[in-house]
Order: C-alpha cells, then structure tokens, then sequence
C-alpha cells in the first residue's frame, strides 16, 4: 500500500522529535517535554503505523525503550531485555487490557498484582552467591550503563542478601526496580542549590537520575536516593518455587532484605484494578515520592508466559497512568496579585491546559527573581506541573520555542489596585504595594489589625464582622468604622441593636488611646509593638513622626566603601607599625603611602577619601574602627535601615496621609492619645524629665487591670517594660500568682512590688 507523502512526512518528524526527546530524557536527565506531550506524540506515531503498516521500521521510536547510554559510563548488556509497558489512560483502556488478557488466557476472571508505578529511574541489579557486583541503568532496553558504585551509596538497597533459612538464593539473581527522590530530599536539594547558584533540578525524577549518573560517586551518595525493587529479570533455570507468581516473588525479595513497595496489593478482577487506581490516586500527594500511576501484572508466571511480549512492552502488564500532572502551553499575559498584605506576586495567564485532571489557566510565578531566573516572558511555551490541590506552577520555559520580540517582564512601579507606590527593600525576594490603609486588597487585614487588641481594641469587632462591611462596601478605610451608625451595625448577620449599642461604645473607648497604639494600629510593616512604643517615645508628636526624614530616623558616619574587615586591618596595622610613617608628610603621599600596605580592599582612590577624613598620620593613627567603617546607626531604637524604608515609603502615600486625617479629625474618627514622656535624645524642647525615665519594669502575675493598660501607662511615664528578667531589670511588679520571673528576680535582689505599691507609685507619678 502507498503511504500518502504528508503521512509520510509527519511520520519522520515524529520519529525525530521522539529521538531527539530521547536522547533529552534518557541520556541527558533534562527532558524538554512533559511525559504527557512525549506520550501523545509517540501515540500518534503508534497510530500511524498501524494504519499504515509500511510506515513500521525496526528503528522507529515505537519498537524502542530509552536512548543510548552515556558514553561517560561503561555499557553493560542485560541478560534479559528491559522492556518499557504499554499504558492505559482511562477506565475504557484498562478493560479494553483486561479484555485482551482474558481472552487470550481462556479465562473469566484474572488476578493481578498491583503497586505504585513509581516517578524515578529503572535500575537492574545483579546478585551473585546474594553479593551485589553489578547495578545499570535501562538505557535502550538491551545495554545501560553500569552506575554499580553510585548504586552502592543508597542505603536501602543491601550489598549482600539477607540469609533466609530453608530460602536460599540462586546463584545468580536479577533484581528490576526504582531509583527515586523524596519530596523532602527534592526540596532540600533545590534550596541548596539556589542558594549556593546551581541549578535546581524540575523534578524529583530528573533529580534521580542525574544523581545516579553522577561520575563521583560522593556526589550520589550526598543525594540520597531510595530504591523499590518490582520484579525480576534473568534467573538460574530450573526457576525456584517462589517465581510462581508475582506477589510472592516480591515477598521473597523483602525476605532477602530488598525494598519493595508498601503498597503492593493482590486485586481479583479489572473493576477492582480501577476502584485501586482510584482509591492510590486520592492518596497520591501525601506519599513521600511521586508516583504517575499504578502497575497492574497478571499475578501467575505461567499465565504471563502463555501471554508473551509485543515489540516493546509485555502484553501481561500495563500502566494504568493518573492524569498528567505537567503540561506544555502558552504565556498569554503576566498579572501582579496584590495579596492581603501588600505582597505583589506575578501570575502566568495561561492558555487552558489539562493538568492533574482539571483545566489550568493560571500559574504562579512566586515573585519577580523567580520570574528573572526562569526568564518567562509572555508568548513563552512552558513547563507547567500541578501536584494535587497545590497551586499550578511554571518549571521551565522551553527558549527555543520563544516567538521574536518577547520583553522581559519587569515590576511595576505603582500597585495594580490602588496605584500606590511599590517598595522592594533590598534583600527581600517580595515587593509590596504601600498603600496599606487604602489598598482595596489589603483592606480586611488592615481592618483586621487595627482593631486588634493590642492596636486599637475595638471589643466585639472580629474578622466576621469585618467580612460583612467589606463585603457590603460599608467600609473602605478604618476612618469609616467611626462613621457607622447603629442602624447599620444591627443590619448586619447575627447583630442586633444590644450588640450594635456594645459594638458603638467599644468605638468610641478606642477613641481614646495612646500614641503607640495609634502608630502600631497603622499597620505599617516591620513595625511591631516594641518599635511603635520606640517611636512614640522618640517624637511625641505625631505631625513630626509624619514629617520625618531618614536622616531623623538614620544617623550615616564612616567613609563610604570601608567595610568592617578593612578598618578592623588597617587600625590593626597602624597599631602594629607605631614606627611607620609615610616618605612624604602631604595628604597625597598618605594616600600613596595607604594603598602600598597591601592591605585587602584598600586601594588608592579609598585611600585618598580616608585621608580627605584624616589627613595626617598622628589623626589617622588615633581613628577607631567605627569611624572608618561605613555604616548607619539607629536613632531610634529598633529602626535600621529596612524598617526606616517602610516608615518612610507608607507616610510618602497620599492615600495613607488622607486616611490617617480622616482617623484624627474630631467630626470622623475623633481619635485622640494621652503624650508620651520622652525618650533619650528625643527634640522635645524643655519638657520636664519622666518621672520613671530610665527605669525597665518587668511585670508578671495576674493584674486587676488589663496589663496592656498598665503597660501603655508605664510607658507613657517613661519606664521600658521589658518582656524578661535579666540583670538590667530595676524593678519587677508581682502579681498574683507569679510564677519564674519572680523567683528570678528574688536570685538576682531586684526590687520588687505587689499590685497596691504599683498604683501607689503610678498615682505618685502623676
């Protein structure tokens, strides 16, 4: 028969795809393709020949199993061929299976040995007298490559059988099995290589078998890989009872201390087969390594030998695959997310793809540095994988599918939501939008903390509550909690006019607050408790927080580019040559003299701005390290340079200025806060010293008052309330019930107080 010529034609192009797909998966580790695509282009070739039988050649990627083997590693011949199986994609094709072995059996019913096909690397393993001499890999099915040493270093796999009385082993047995990696040994490796800048590896297969082909056996052996055996290969004739059937010669192989699959089961019948498929595909994602569906073998020997083998796949056994969980598409778009708080990360959109059997049109892309590493660009063809309920991600970009013209994705510069500006400090892989209190898509959670306990306490105000004015578009900012009347508190799900009366009165206390809390209900980020108290204490007022700049929040000193390790040498050098001075006394013969001491990161042009600070040896010689290294200090306790950045970039936002108003002006919010007493080297003019100024307290025990409360109080009088007792403690407030602070402080001689001589003191103070 004639084969037409565009059959032809797509023929030999299948041929060299799947050759050269081959080659990428077998040899290389590195596939370009998900199995699924591999699987439906050699499908169609499949198809192909069988319409058009003089298509078939004794060469075609139909009638083989792998690639050729490395040629970094020797070959080794298999004394019997390792053979690939034929799959079966539904419940359709696992009867259509089912039916042909029946048939060809004469039989009703079969029974089938079942076990997880596992996601990893066929191995075939050779015991002679039960040491193990040899171990390969599958290569084409007739010769792999012998990783005997790499095999050795997995800790499982025993180098010699475990004696069985009355079970002796042949003299010489073939072993088939499954080199795998763990998810946690996976994720592990992938960490370390992107910290140390190696590549990370797409999946725990490719993983797998790229450590196993390592050339240094050390390498393999810091993997650590694991090893289900499933079935045997060649064995001394006459074969031993115990090759009877299938289970038991997996049995026979535990006996001897191989590892087998926990989860090997007998099944009687196909309904069964695809009850199991179904029951070990809803367990898939909490096993510790992945699997992409379940074997099923005809459980007798006999049986299979009466079956026989096709080209390439044994006709007594199938794989009974689960939907694929990675797929090729197309980028259409790359959308920023702005999440609840602030964090901005870039999603694909997606052409529709089926993946882990459901439709996928979005992949996250984590945040922009993974979109950078990736280099994903719109109009990319991809690697997407879905594991279960996690959330559809892109592991590659395939570049040589790249249309022309594509950009690299960049981060925007305002959020997408509220048009804020976008802050990324440095060092941190997440941007995030600023606009805090107005951004629609931080709006619960802005809500949510501010009236925390610990910001404002807005009693009887919890997430439900806050889901329904959200929802309801009765609240955009916190300003408008104040403006709601009690007609629309009681309109809300499960509130009624009492509740709506409490919820009002417990607004109206929040009016009335300190400073810290005012500045910690904000919810800027990095700013906790400690640093809002910080920060109330430094500037008292509000307005001058607000117009602060980083020089009020950093002080810069040092000579820019002197690190740490070059002052800390050159002070050391200086202090060991206290006769050594430059040929010429001018700033330029110090210069040129400075950078000849060869000290490390010191050249001329440093040099020269170390002299424009200190121009003479006599006044270099009398430097200290921390006026030479490079450096910011805080000016206010717990503000460094991440958390000025913050301050900064969220007082900068129109939007968070206008609410904060909005929060002070007496016809809305009304929101007002007892002065602080201020803190060392704060500007407050000549305001009279705190009385309890310097002093740090330590509360512990039951109080008859809230001890946020009496700790705002403490603080407003100047005291640091300090969460532990050490020996910087000068006093400790003991209420009742105190546990380990108070003995503490009684080992140490701190003075201490009972709840009466605290308001004692509190009303003393003033």
């Amino acid at each position: 028969m004639i084969v037409p010529t565009p059959v032809r034609q797509r023929a030999e192009l299948l041929r060299q795809q799947l050759e050269h797909h081959n080659y990428r998966y077998y040899v290389l580790d590195d596939p370009e393709i998900p199995d699924a695509e591999y699987d439906r282009l050699l499908r169609e070739l499949q198809d192909l020949e069988a319409t058009h039988p003089a298509l078939a050649t004794p060469d075609s990627p139909t009638q083989r199993v792998g690639g050729a083997p490395l040629s970094s590693l020797p070959e080794v011949p298999h004394r019997l061929p390792m053979l690939s199986l034929n799959n079966a994609l539904d419940a359709a094709e696992m009867r259509e299976f089912d039916r042909r072995v029946r048939t060809g059996l004469g039989q009703e019913t079969v029974v089938y040995a079942a076990e997880p096909k596992l996601d990893g690397l066929a191995i075939s393993l050779l015991y002679e007298d039960g040491l193990l001499t040899r171990a390969a890999t599958r290569g084409d099915g007739q010769r792999g490559e012998d990783v005997t040493a790499q095999v050795r270093t997995i800790h499982s796999l025993p180098l010699r059988l475990r004696p069985v009385s009355g079970q002796p082993w042949p003299d010489q047995l073939e072993v088939r099995g499954e080199v795998f990696l763990t998810h946690a040994r996976f994720r592990a490796f992938n960490e370390q290589a992107r910290r140390s800048g190696g590549k990370p590896f797409a999946n725990p297969r490719n993983a797998a078998a790229g450590s196993l082909r390592q050339l240094d056996p050390r390498i393999t052996a810091r993997r650590r890989l694991d090893l289900f055996c499933y079935g045997l290969g060649a064995i001394a004739a006459p074969p031993p009872p115990w090759t009877g059937t299938h289970v038991a010669s997996l049995d026979q192989l535990a006996a001897w201390g191989l590892p087998v699959s926990p989860e090997r089961c007998l099944l009687s019948g196909v309904e069964a087969c695809i009850a199991y498929h179904a029951e070990l595909a809803a367990r898939r994602d909490a096993l510790p390594y992945d699997i992409d569906g379940v074997v099923f073998k005809v459980n007798r020997r006999a049986d299979q030998e009466r079956l026989g083998f096709a080209a390439r796949a044994p006709r007594w056994a199938v794989a009974f695959k689960f939907p694929a969980q990675e797929a090729l598409t197309q980028v259409a778009a790359v959308a920023f997310q702005v999440g609840r708080t602030g964090a901005l990360t870039p999603v694909a959109r997606l052409r529709p793809v089926q993946v882990g059997g459901v439709t996928v049109a979005n992949a996250t892309l984590h945040n922009i540095d993974e979109v950078r590493r990736k280099d994903v660009r719109v109009g990319d063809t991809v690697y997407v994988r879905r594991a279960g309920d996690v959330i559809p991600e892109v592991v590659r970009v395939l570049p040589e599918r790249r249309p022309p013209g594509t950009l690299p994705v960049t981060l925007p510069a305002r959020c997408p939501v509220c048009g804020s500006d976008v802050l990324r400090v440095e060092g941190e892989a997440v941007a995030r939008c600023t606009g805090g209190l107005y951004c629609g898509a931080q709006r619960r959670e802005a809500l949510r903390h501010f009236a925390s306990r610990r910001a404002m306490d807005i009693e009887g105000l919890g997430e439900k509550l806050i889901d329904q004015v959200v929802e309801q578009g009765l609240v955009q900012d916190p300003a408008d909690l104040y403006r709601l009347t009690q007609a629309d508190w009681a309109g809300l799900e499960r509130m009624g006019e009492r509740s709506a009366d409490n919820l009002l009165a417990a607004l109206a206390r929040s009016r009335r607050t300190t400073l810290a809390r005012f500045i910690y209900a904000l919810g800027i980020r990095e700013v906790g408790e400690a640093t809002a108290a910080a920060l109330a204490a430094h500037f008292r007022d509000f307005d001058a927080l607000l117009q602060a700049r980083r020089d009020d929040l950093l002080q810069t000193g040092g000579i820019k580019g002197v690190g740490l390790k070059t002052a800390a040498a050159l002070v050391d050098w200086l202090a060991a040559h206290p006769g050594d001075s430059p040929p010429a006394a001018t700033p330029e013969g110090l210069a040129d003299w400075l950078a000849s001491l060869r000290i490390r990161g010191l050249g001329r042009a440093l040099a020269g701005r170390i002299v424009a600070c200190f121009p003479t040896i006599v006044a270099l010689r009398q430097a200290r390290v921390e006026q030479l290294r490079a450096g910011t200090s805080s000016v206010v306790e717990g503000v460094g340079p991440v958390v000025s950045q913050h301050l900064l970039a969220f007082f900068a936002q129109a939007h968070n200025r206008a609410v904060i108003a909005k929060l002070r002006d007496p016809a809305i919010g009304g929101i007002t806060w007892t002065v602080p007493a201020p803190a060392a080297g704060a500007f407050s003019g000549d305001a009279a010293p705190a009385p309890l100024a310097g002093t740090t307290l330590v509360l512990t025990g039951a109080l008859s008052q809230p001890r946020e409360q009496v700790k705002a109080r403490l603080e407003a009088l100047g005291a640091k309330v300090a969460g532990s007792v050490s020996g910087k403690t000068d006093l400790v407030i003991a209420g009742r019930d105190a546990g380990s602070k108070l003995d503490k402080a009684q080992a140490l001689g701190i003075r201490i107080l009972d709840e009466d001589a605290l308001w004692a003191m509190l009303d003393a103070a003033g």
